[in-house]
């Protein structure tokens, strides 16, 4: 059971750090043109954005996990 405790830790805290933020932007290179031996390309930023609804899901979940774990392992 201490496995879904760690499990569930992991979720809370991801489920924070993901409502603390918006998202996240990356950026790649693309070719623009190929003109016979002339390659242009350009680099381009992409935005993702996180869904509040996910964080508070991991939230959510990793305490259930968390708690399901922590009452399961409980010895009477």
């Amino acid at each position: 059971m201490r496995t879904l405790i760690i499990i569930g830790l992991l979720l809370v805290a991801l489920g924070i750090v993901s409502l603390g933020y918006e998202g996240f932007s990356y950026t790649s290179r693309e070719k623009v043109a190929d003109v016979g031996p002339v390659e242009v390309k350009a680099d381009r930023t992409r935005w993702v954005s996180l869904p509040p609804i996910l964080g508070a899901g991991a939230l959510v979940a990793g305490l259930g996990l968390a708690a399901i774990g922590a009452l399961g392992s409980r010895k009477d």
